[in-house]
Order: C-alpha cells, then structure tokens, then sequence
C-alpha cells in the first residue's frame, strides 16, 4: 500500500465522521446555516431591501424574500457584473460561472470566496466516502481524468469568467496534479470532438483508475477508445475503478456502459451546478444523494404540483416527505436568496437525507393534463430497454398535438439505439406501459381515448451530437433536454438529421 493511498483511507475516515455528525442533525444544522447567512449579508444591498436586520425565523424569511429566479433576480445580478460591491453577497464574487438558460440567454452565476470551497469539498469528499465504504484507495495511485469544459478563464469587470468545471480545473489538489489528464493544453481545446480525440490519444497507454464526466460525453470518449483499440474499456484500463458522473441520470446509459466497458464498474453519482454543489452518492448500498446541509446553502422545497399557484408553501427540511416531486430553493453564501434552480428532487430517505433529481420543473410534459416528467420517462426507457435487451445512446420526448393521420395525438420519442429493439412498436408500448403505471393522469388520457399509445422515432446515429453541434452545445456541461412541453427541439432535430 503507497502513503497516498493509505493517507487517504485515514483522511477518508476522519471525514465520514464530520458527516454523519451534521446528518443526523439537519434541522439544527439548516437553521445554523440560515442564521449565518441572513446575518452575513444584513448589510448588503439586497440584505438592506429585504430587511434582514428583522428576520429572525423562516417565516420572517417568507414574508420579506420571495421566490425567483435567474431573470427576476437580474437586476442585482446585473450591479455585481459592472463591478459594484457589497450588494448580493459581502465585497465581490471571484468568478462568475457563465452558464446558458433557455429564458435568460447568458446567466452569469457568482462565485464567492466563501462559496467556492464548498464545491471543491463536496467533489472531494464523495471520493472518500467510498473510500471509507469500501476500504479501498488504491485508484488514487493511478490516473484521473474529469472530461469538463475549458480552464482558460476572461475577465469581466475584474472578476475572472468561465464555465463551472473549467473553474473547478483550477483547484485540483498538487498531490493530485501528476495523476490528473488530460493535459492543461488539451483541456483548453475549444472544439470538443477535437478535444476527445486529443484526449483518447493521451490516455490510451496510461493507467486509467478514476474516470469522471456528463455520461452522453464519457460514452463519446469510451466509443473512440473502443475505435482505437479494439478493446473493452475494463480490458484496455485494468485498474479502472471507478466511474464518477452527474448532470444526467445514468440508469438510461448504464446497459450501453456495461457493454463498452465488459464489466463493472463502482460507480458515484453527484449534483453540482454553477448555483451550487447541491448533493453526492455518498453510499454504494443505498438509493439517492446525500444532501449537502452544511455547505452554506439553506434549502427550500414546494411541491411541484403546486408551484404555479399563488398560494404554494415553502417547506424546510424538516418538513419533506419521501416520494414527493419537489421543486428545490436555495440561498447561499454566493448571494441567491430563495432562489430556484429549476430542478425538481424527490428524497428517497430522511435519515440521513438523500434525494435523486426528478426533473426539470420547465421540462415536462403536459400538453392535455398529463403532467408527465423526466424521472418517469426515464424509468420508463430503463425498463422498456432492460425487457426488450436493447441499449440506447440517446433520447428526447415530444407531444405531436395534430398528427397529420388524422389519429388521436400521442407522445412521440426520438430515441437514438446503440442495438435497436427488434420490433419497434412492441419496444414502444413497453415504454408505454411502463408510464401508465407510474402516471395515473396519462393511463387516464389513454383509456379514456384522449392520446394515443406513444411511437418512437429511430434517429440516426450520431443525430444527437450533431444537432448539439448545430447549436453550439456539444460537450462540455451541455445536456439534452429529456422532455419537452412542445416541439422546439425535436423540429430542430428533424433539421439536423435531415428527416
């Protein structure tokens, strides 16, 4: 055993203790956080206009701070990017994470010196809470790689400007930088097949322990190692480990992952955004993510079905139920206050919390009522795939509202199959079946001859990339939109794919 790796297991210890000591105290741990923030900014500009200085309790919080997100809480956002100080948070962001939403064009997300170190902990501390699980810390003597976006940083107003991971690069441990790829040169490659490619060809002959990326682009990575070599990914890296992922579910990707790799692989699921490092894997026996209660951000959840109404309530963590879609708040030590992020969470346990991310509460579908979201159309394509044999690259669901048959409207999915089904329309009504079961508003359009059982569309291989190609987002933290409530995407698609 190497000092690293027998270091790591006496650190890993010693840090599993700390977490499980704010665990199984969350309420308290939540209300520290929540009076150290709302002290913290009393007297910046935002804390003056809300009038921090009274609030006392959560529902102090309520009655002075409402519900917003990017584009309402713009204009404060706007003074921190000119340059003024003391006005979301104390002093001035270190970075701005530059981020691209569907509604607000560029958002520019901050960054403080306070907030920074908890991403860094959390990515850190998920690795070695499986190291303290498992016993096992061998990998750390082997080579990492994090396919994530640019490092090279600009500056604006002062402040220095880039993408989440490419900041994220800046501040990987010295007893980690000789393990690390790819290269700085090649992570600072713009084009990202170009990148890829780079990077298959400076990791091909090392010895590969730790890979960790958005599982659309790892697969991507692995698919040209597998071109390259002729080799399964866990014969061409022996003492690859373990697979480190977020961004996206997994469960859609993991039977076409097992293939690529020829067996498996432990694996540790994350939740980091630009607003936040929200939550991680922090068990390898247990469902869902550990959410991070002592990282300076204070969480509130509504229920998501009840999100548009005037009357919605805002409910702490002592107040959640298991099984239950919310859509999550947050305020943090970066400046967002009652903030939402736009994704919808369900906790699988409250003891200690864990959760698994549902969905987007902007990406759904519910075009006649059906109130259909990301995890039930996920779950219904692990299941429809894991009956059938078959494994997919890459998906996205539509309504067709005015088929031109004339036939009732249905659901219509855009998959892309790595080995497709070998009847499309039993592959179909598998996913189907799957859905009325979980959904009882869409079983309901169903029966009642409202919609029609959904159909699948074969997309072209590598249909998806170029259509995240054609517009701009190939790689890097760019994800696919599961689902959507009307047409946008996949009429750009049928574009792209020249259908």
């Amino acid at each position: 055993m190497s000092i690293k790796s027998l270091g790591a297991k006496i650190f890993a210890k010693r840090i599993r203790k700390k977490i499980n000591k704010w665990a199984k105290d969350p309420v308290n741990t939540q209300k520290r956080v929540f009076d150290n923030l709302i002290s913290s900014a009393s007297n910046t500009a935002f804390g003056k206009d809300h009038d921090f200085g009274s609030i006392r309790t959560h529902n102090d919080f309520i009655k002075k701070v409402p519900v917003r997100d990017y584009e309402q809480l713009r204009s404060y956002v706007d003074r921190v990017v000119k340059g003024e100080k003391d006005v979301l948070w104390s002093g001035k962001p270190i970075y701005f994470a530059k981020t691209s939403g569907t509604t607000s064009g560029v958002k520019y997300i901050p960054l403080t010196s306070d907030s920074m170190p908890t991403h860094i902990r959390a990515a850190r501390n998920a690795i070695l809470c499986y190291v303290a699980e498992s016993k096992n810390a061998a990998f750390v003597d082997g080579k990492m790689i994090f396919l994530q976006g640019s490092p090279e940083l600009v500056e604006k107003n002062g402040i220095n400007l880039g993408r989440l991971s490419g900041i994220v690069a800046h501040y990987v441990p010295k007893y980690l930088q000789k393990n690390r790829l790819p290269s700085w040169e090649t992570n600072c490659i713009d084009d990202w097949e170009t990148k890829v490619d780079a990077i298959v060809e400076e990791t091909v002959n090392e010895n590969m322990t730790i890979i960790s990326g958005i599982p659309p682009w790892v697969q991507m990575y692995f698919e040209k190692l597998k071109k390259k070599t002729d080799k399964p990914i866990g014969e061409l890296f022996k003492n690859f480990e373990l697979f480190i992922y977020g961004g996206v579910n997994f469960e859609p990707y993991k039977a076409t992952f097992e293939k690529l790799i020829g067996r498996k692989v432990a694996s540790i699921e994350l939740y980091p955004a630009s607003e936040g490092f929200f939550a991680f894997q922090d068990t390898q026996n247990e469902k869902g993510m550990l959410l991070q209660l002592d990282s300076g951000m204070f969480y509130e959840f509504i229920k998501a079905d009840e999100f548009f109404e005037e009357n919605h309530k805002r409910l702490t963590i002592g107040e959640v139920e298991v099984g239950v879609n919310y859509v999550m708040l947050i305020s943090s030590n970066a400046g967002l206050w009652a903030y939402n992020i736009g994704d919808t969470v369900m906790f699988t346990g409250t003891s200690p919390y864990r959760l698994v991310v549902s969905g987007r509460i902007k990406h759904f579908i519910s075009a006649f009522g059906e109130h259909v979201i990301g995890k039930e159309v996920e779950q219904a394509i692990k299941e429809a795939t894991e009956i059938t044999g078959t494994t997919i690259k890459e998906f996205t669901v539509a309504p067709q509202i005015n088929p031109e048959d004339s036939e009732l409207p249905y659901h219509e999915w855009f998959i892309e199959f790595q080995e497709p089904p070998k009847n499309l329309d039993d592959f179909a009504l598998q996913i189907d079946n799957s859905l009325r079961k979980q959904n009882t508003y869409y079983d309901d359009l169903i029966v009642g001859s409202v919609l029609r059982t959904l159909k699948v569309r074969s997309v072209p291989k590598d249909g998806f990339n170029s259509y995240m190609k054609s517009i701009g987002k190939l790689g890097g933290q760019n994800k696919l939109p599961r689902l959507s409530n009307d047409r946008k995407i996949v009429d750009s698609l049928g574009i792209s794919i020249g259908k």
